[in-house]
């Protein structure tokens, strides 16, 4: 969790705002009666800021919705004076807010929604079958914690998180672009029943809130527990260093490798997770990190980013507002027809040469070193020479081995007089 708390912005706040939002509803809790209605407003509402910040938490949400109208009394005034007074002052909001910042009038969840589920829109980014998050996808996020997780569900019985966990997984599995990210908000709840299930290991007659004396745990076995919480660190903690200090990517790009190569990408990471690895830094941090500082001396004037979309962090890091020019991956809406990404991997030097006759030429030019190999020649007839390169990743994820990022710069060529 820590390491996806940290890059998913989005995602991650949405998933706070459900687990909190999940707290105050009374037909999530043990006992319904402990609630008090006000509660359930504040449920609302973080319900409802969640949907405006992801309008796909309305997924989420929609189950929650029918089991508190299964269980309450006051369906209308649920209805009337709860839902749809909150739903109208946030979705009021969202829209001013919009408007201030498009400079007209825009409702994005029916852009999100026209886009994501009426036209398919997000299966330009890729597709998987449609039991990946079943079979792959939140299995490899679960990672040991799964069969933890499955005990924790069956011991514990509490039917209506997992069931959420499961409403979750089939409706997202409905559309065909799949991500790890989309699926965050359940995972906390997942690892909650894997450490009910470690709570509990060596005390089989404990159930969930049965009495207060319950919370207590009396381990009878604390070696089986010993043992359970040994095997989750080693095989935890050095794919999280790994993870987080040395290789490139967030886990949301793990998913179109591990898709196809489950055990394969299971056994590099763990292969690969060694300590000594672990005094790196990721390659697109380091070379932002550099721009930034040479920057800052005056010798950056503009740059041109050769790379896949979304592989470098730009101005967030850069933190200087210099030109930068980069690769566009704006899905068309022309079925069949590819953007500049797709068009620079599939032909690095071709497109180099049709893109360089309307650049203004810049100071640097920043690329992986497997299309560096390729576009040697081009980058030493425009005068550009390697400047730095920094280590980037041991084994390659969703595309050609990307081992190491290259900044190159601009030599003015030098003339003598006569």
């Amino acid at each position: 969790m820590f390491y996806c708390f940290t890059r998913t912005l989005s995602n991650s706040l949405e998933t706070v705002l459900t687990l909190v939002g999940l707290y105050h509803w009374p037909c999530i809790r043990a006992s319904s009666s402990e609630v008090h209605s006000v509660s359930r407003k504040w449920g609302l509402l973080l319900a409802a800021l969640a949907c405006a910040i992801r309008p796909t938490s309305a997924i989420t949400w929609a189950y929650v919705g029918i089991l508190e109208l299964l269980v309450t009394r006051d369906r209308l005034n649920f209805i009337f004076l709860e839902v749809a007074p909150i739903g109208f002052l946030v979705i009021t909001l969202t829209c001013l807010l919009d408007r201030l910042m498009y400079g007209s009038w825009v409702l994005v969840p029916l852009n999100f929604l026209k886009f994501n589920f009426l036209s398919s829109g997000g299966d330009y980014y890729g597709t998987h079958k449609w039991h990946w998050y079943f079979s792959q996808g939140f299995p490899v996020m679960l990672f040991t914690f799964l069969p933890f997780s499955i005990a924790g569900i069956i011991t514990s019985k509490q039917w209506k998180l997992s069931g959420l966990i499961a409403w979750v997984l089939g409706l997202y599995s409905v559309l065909g672009h799949k991500e790890f990210r989309f699926v965050l908000p359940v995972l906390p709840i997942a690892l909650m029943f894997s450490g009910y299930s470690l709570a509990t290991i060596g005390k089989p007659d404990s159930s969930y809130g049965r009495t207060k004396d319950s919370i207590r745990i009396k381990t009878k076995c604390p070696s089986k527990k010993l043992l359970a919480v040994l095997f989750l660190l080693a095989t935890n903690l050095p794919m999280a260093f790994y993870m987080s200090l040395v290789h490139q990517k967030e886990p949301e790009t793990l998913h179109g490798y591990v898709g196809h190569n489950f055990f394969r990408a299971i056994f590099w990471m763990i292969l690969t997770c060694i300590p000594a690895n672990c005094a790196g830094q990721r390659g697109a941090e380091d070379v932002m990190n550099y721009l930034s500082k040479e920057a800052l001396n005056g010798k950056v004037e503009s740059i041109v980013f050769l790379t896949p979309c979304h592989a470098l962090p730009y101005y967030s890091t850069l933190h200087h507002n210099l030109p930068m020019q980069f690769l566009d991956c704006s899905p068309s809406e022309e079925k069949g027809v590819l953007d500049e990404s797709d068009r620079f991997m599939m032909d690095p030097v071709g497109f180099a040469a049709e893109f360089a006759k309307n650049w203004s030429l810049p100071s640097h030019i920043v690329l992986f070193d497997s299309q560096e190999k390729l576009l040697k020649d081009f980058l030493t007839s425009h005068s550009f020479q390697e400047e730095r390169r920094f280590f980037h990743a041991h084994f390659k994820v969703d595309r050609d081995l990307q081992a190491s990022v290259v900044i190159y710069s601009f030599k003015r060529p030098v003339t003598l007089s006569p």
